[in-house]
């Protein structure tokens, strides 16, 4: 088994995200339902293996460090992904959130008009809240692409990870991931004012320097 092979799987089937759990096959999320593929049960030595080669050493290191580690998976030909790799009972683990190539427009997420009006503001401060998996990536990478499409300004995004990835239309996107590009949020936002940004973009609120 080799991980384009499980992408294949995920987007064959439709599913949302993807589990690799030790002791179990390959289990797909479809409309917001567990199911376990007819793949055979990872066992920790496999699994641990099959998770490290889509690893760079430097993500290794940081992940034997840290325990944790997020990033993007972009393979040729194939839709994104938003790949946690983390420890459970000391085996490594992996959760994929599927991120679609099309960044979905305003209509299609049924978004009320207040939220085009926000985009359209010259200047301010807009707070985009929730749980997990209620669409708030989703819904700033809308904003950013409305943008993008109707006006000429500079947009720098700082995320963890990127997950859907813009071209330029009017505006010019720049886009850093965290640990990638940058050492952190706080540092690359004090770097960006430097360059005089029309909009930024920050993907999350995680401490205070950040938030300040």
């Amino acid at each position: 088994m080799v991980i384009r092979e499980l992408m294949n799987l995920v987007i064959e089937k439709k599913a949302s995200d993807l589990h690799l759990t030790q002791n179990e096959p390959p289990v797909l999320r479809i409309n917001g339902k567990l199911y376990r593929s007819e793949e055979k049960a990872l066992q920790t030595e496999d699994l641990k293996r099959l998770i490290y080669s889509m690893l760079t050493d430097m993500q290794k290191s940081e992940f034997e460090r840290e325990l944790e580690l997020d990033f993007s998976l972009a393979l040729e030909g194939l839709d994104r992904f938003r790949v946690n790799v983390h420890m459970q009972k000391g085996c490594v683990e992996a959760a994929f959130r599927r991120v679609p190539l099309k960044i979905p427009s305003f209509q299609e997420l049924l978004m009320p008009p207040i939220v085009e009006n926000l985009a359209r503001k010259p200047n301010g401060l807009v707070l985009v809240t929730g749980p997990t998996g209620v669409g708030k990536t989703t819904t700033l990478a809308a904003i950013v692409d409305f943008i993008n499409s109707e006006r000429q300004e500079l947009i720098f995004c700082i995320e963890d990870p990127v997950e859907f990835v813009h071209s330029n239309k009017k505006s010019i996107v720049k886009q850093r991931e965290v640990h990638s590009d940058t050492k952190s949020f706080a540092s690359d936002l004090r770097h960006f004012l430097r360059e005089a940004p029309n909009v930024i973009v920050v993907g999350e609120m995680r401490e205070l320097e950040t938030i300040s």
